[in-house]
């Protein structure tokens, strides 16, 4: 590629694509244009000129004009699909799609070696904030030691609406969406899926370590309730939905994404509404915080245009850390101090505690906070989203999030899955 201008060819012209089309208007110093775009209702009114939309993708992927390629569809099994046929038909490509990234991760690495093309996808974590590209350029050394982040702008909008303003969950998400900031189905927001994916990601950069969802444990906030707020606000904390990635001894990485109580003086603390926040944290730089909009057409649209200029510039990931002598591992053998809130009283016998610190029992609902292994909320995953009513991390301080015991005596081994009928 040289440093004409490039020929956009954007599949998938939904909120994200509308914004892109935009931005890009009002960025007349950027190397690019719009050659075609495809969306998928022929019958809905755009704003686009209509020589230049089309509704079969083939459009773009087969173009011999059309250089780059925008790929902003929701499904990722059809988008990996179009990034495989572009990339070997010698197009770049620009992906916000961070489930198809996260699933495929070595193939995608593997499908630009073979081709010799790019695929930039900053826009699949964090919004406008270029986490991505920061880890592969600044944090470039084995120096790093934590990712933490709020990185779903749609939860971070919900429960602040629930903390400063008293909303319950079902308002703040009904807000939520009629302000653009969740869909109208939100369970890939909420349940914590879409921060797990961008996790994974941001894991490969930062580590270089390649991880599959099904090691990630991760919940979200849906079951939230009043109940846990009012918790929250007694003890002086806020609740966030945390993705947090750390080394821990033996070249290890640990990682999770669920909600947690945060204190006041950790970064995170005042980062609200729709807007994202990643800590970075090194050995030989303390800590640095990155903050931004994460939620909504434009701050994303920003984010794939600015990896539509870097790709004018012939930028590519180099993943470096994956070319690490020893990348580190993907460990569970960490402990978590934990809240557990549920209904029935005998729920207690499914948690897989190894210490409990704190309990309630009351006439609505009973809670228990107390020390569990993260393979053992792996292991029990399924039983505790069933009857758990709301998890969170207890505490989330550089030094309690995690501790790692190398003295195995010190705790029970990893508990099999628990039978559930013990509390039906």
């Amino acid at each position: 590629m040289n440093n004409n201008q490039l020929k956009i060819g954007i599949i998938g012209f939904g909120t994200v694509g509308q914004s892109l089309y935009e931005v890009l208007q009002k960025s007349p110093s950027t190397k690019a244009a719009i050659h075609t775009v495809v969306a998928k209702n022929p019958n809905k009114q755009r704003s686009i000129v209509p020589e230049n939309l089309k509704f079969n993708a083939s459009e773009i992927i087969n173009s011999n004009e059309i250089d780059t390629v925008v790929e902003l569809i929701d499904d990722d099994k059809e988008a990996l699909k179009l990034v495989k046929t572009a990339l070997y038909n010698g197009k770049n490509v620009v992906s916000g799609n961070k489930k198809m990234i996260a699933e495929n991760l070595e193939e995608i690495i593997r499908m630009q070696q073979d081709t010799g093309q790019s695929i930039l996808y900053d826009a699949s974590a964090c919004g406008s904030i270029p986490v991505i590209r920061n880890l592969e350029e600044y944090y470039d050394n084995d120096l790093l030691q934590n990712i933490t982040g709020i990185l779903n702008g749609s939860s971070n909008y919900i429960l602040t609406q629930m903390y400063a303003h008293h909303k319950t969950y079902e308002d703040a998400l009904a807000e939520a969406q009629e302000n653009g900031f969740a869909e109208s189905n939100p369970t890939f927001d909420v349940d914590g899926y879409d921060a797990m994916y961008k996790l994974i990601i941001l894991t490969l950069h930062g580590f270089g370590t390649i991880v599959k969802p099904e090691n990630v444990f991760y919940t979200g906030i849906s079951g939230i309730s009043g109940n846990d707020i009012s918790f929250a606000r007694e003890k002086g904390l806020k609740i966030k939905l945390i993705a947090h990635a750390c080394k821990v001894p033996g070249n290890k990485v640990a990682l999770f994404v669920m909600p947690a109580f945060v204190e006041p003086e950790n970064y995170l603390y005042n980062v609200d509404d729709e807007f994202n926040g990643v800590i970075i944290e090194g050995e030989a730089y303390d800590k640095q915080l990155m903050f931004g909009k994460g939620a909504g057409g434009h701050p994303t649209g920003s984010a794939v245009l600015s990896d539509i200029s870097a790709l004018s510039h012939q930028y590519k990931y180099e993943y470096k850390k994956l070319h690490l002598p020893n990348p580190p591992e993907v460990s569970e053998d960490v402990m978590l101090k934990m809240y557990f809130r549920y209904q029935k009283p005998e729920t207690i016998d499914i948690l897989p505690l190894q210490t409990i610190e704190e309990q309630h029992i009351g006439p609505q609902y009973h809670y228990t906070v107390g020390t569990v292994k993260l393979a053992d909320l792996l292991i029990n995953s399924d039983n505790l989203r069933k009857f758990v009513s709301f998890m969170a991390l207890r505490r989330i301080s550089n030094e309690s999030i995690f501790t790692h015991y190398q003295n195995k005596n010190y705790y029970r081994q990893s508990l099999a899955p628990v039978n559930a009928h013990l509390i039906l």
